[in-house]
């Protein structure tokens, strides 16, 4: 069953090239909102408090402050809205899920930034 899947998966899903990202990155994901007949690029940007998923089913969640209030958004990573991924900064942490991030505000909510 395994096997069937994956060749689905390789012969008809077309893979887009996003850079690599992990939690604690900051980036921005520019995707394509339909509105009736017109279209248009809207960009979200914000830091991954996750990676989740191998595949097709790989998603991922960002979390931005817009004014005092937290938003968070998760996208699939093979969603066809999905144009780019750029990937702003690399940020330091020690966890894969880093939710603990809702949590803090302030300084405390900075996130270091690695060092190449």
């Amino acid at each position: 069953m395994e096997e069937l899947v994956k060749f689905v998966e390789n012969e008809f899903v077309t893979k887009k090239d996003f850079p690599e990202f992990g939690a604690g990155d900051t980036i921005t994901v520019y995707y394509e909102i339909r509105e009736g007949e017109k279209t248009r690029t809207q960009f979200f940007r914000g830091v991954v408090i996750q990676v989740k998923g191998t595949g097709l089913t790989k998603t991922f969640t960002i979390r931005k402050m817009s004014g005092t209030i937290g938003v968070e958004r998760i996208f699939p990573l093979n969603m066809p809205a999905l144009q780019k991924v750029e990937v702003n900064k690399r940020g330091s942490v020690r966890r894969a899920r880093i939710y603990y991030f809702r949590g803090l505000t302030g300084r405390k909510a900075r996130i270091k930034e690695k060092r190449n």
